[in-house]
């Protein structure tokens, strides 16, 4: 299958949820939904667990686990969620191109080493042959950031991407299908990676790819309505983040081992897995990423989506999809 379809079928699914977009919440809601992954060990997780979301905002917080950040847009859309915690940065893009009405307000993590593609043992492939890829199945969630650092990693090394059969799949699944010998690579994050390293080998290193501009972040982002009738709310919100993110680093001894049970994980696997993420403050968000750092890689991204025919057309700029006022209220 071609990359410009499967590519399309991800962006068909938000345009469809775009269209039936509401306004679910009233200007005070009595609780909301908040969008996250499982097997993906944030800081976040202990103020989930501990209750301190509910508490600080006044608020119900529900919280609904997704395998992908192009569905956390259609919830969004379908006004079943509000808030989308360590939505990625590729679905996001694809979102608000089409227009649907939501923005970032922060990032939720940094984790250049918990996002990658992994080669099967016995293929003999390697990034020094890359091209031995071509005629070979690899899987990936369509859409996502993993799906847009193996078209960038496919660009340097290469190989057309064209002639690789792309199918698309959840993380997990994908390891399930390295291990049967289904696929010669899959490309994932969380536990679904750790468990692919078990069959192969990363295609690049995380510090490889870095070198050749590419960075991993996810973001936190909420429904444009949302955020107008509630702004509060989503101060209230990151900073409760904020929180949490400190709290883990100056007490891992007592967080990480809660952490990982929230994630799906056993102590061992959760706690190595958190040491590879940045969970950035408010003083990093606002000076590292919120500055226009974010705002201009995004476009960049885009731009490199639809010169590889990922994507139609991109914005003519993404700083009006970001915003900062609501970190700069977090007291």
């Amino acid at each position: 299958m071609k990359m410009k379809t499967i590519f399309c079928k991800a962006m068909g699914a938000v345009a469809l949820a775009i269209a039936s977009f509401s306004s679910a919440y009233a200007q005070t809601p009595k609780e909301i939904t908040v969008g996250y992954f499982l097997e993906w060990p944030t800081a976040n997780l202990f103020a989930q667990v501990n209750g301190w979301y509910d508490k600080e905002l006044g608020v119900k917080v529900n919280w609904r686990a997704f395998d992908a950040g192009t569905a956390m847009s259609a919830a969004m859309a379908s006004g079943d969620i509000q808030i989308s915690y360590s939505q990625g940065l590729i679905p996001f893009i694809v979102a608000t191109s089409q227009g649907l009405p939501i923005e970032a307000v922060g990032i939720a993590a940094a984790y250049d080493e918990n996002d990658n593609c992994v080669v099967r043992k016995g293929t003999g492939i390697t990034k020094n042959n890359a091209k031995k890829l071509e005629g070979q199945t690899v899987a990936v969630p369509i859409g996502s950031v993993s799906h847009y650092k193996l078209l960038r990693i496919l660009s340097h090394l290469g190989v057309n991407p064209l002639k690789v059969k792309i199918v698309d799949m959840a993380p997990a699944d994908g390891a399930a299908a390295l291990a049967r010998g289904d696929v010669a690579m899959a490309c994932g994050w969380g536990g679904a990676l750790v468990r692919m390293k078990k069959f192969g080998s990363v295609l690049m290193t995380a510090r490889e790819q870095q070198a050749i501009g590419i960075r991993v972040f996810d973001l936190i982002t909420v429904t444009d309505d949302f955020a107008k009738k509630n702004p509060e709310l989503v101060t209230k919100f990151l900073a409760v983040t904020d929180r949490s993110a400190k709290y883990l680093t100056d007490h891992p001894d007592q967080a990480m081992p809660v952490i990982s049970k929230a994630a799906g994980m056993n102590a061992k696997a959760g706690a190595a897995m958190i040491k590879l993420f940045t969970f950035p403050t408010k003083d990093k968000q606002l000076s590292h990423y919120l500055d226009g750092t974010v705002q201009a890689y995004t476009k960049g991204v885009a731009d490199f989506l639809v010169q590889q025919k990922q994507m139609p057309s991109a914005l003519s700029s993404y700083s009006a999809v970001f915003s900062d006022k609501f970190y700069k209220n977090v007291k």
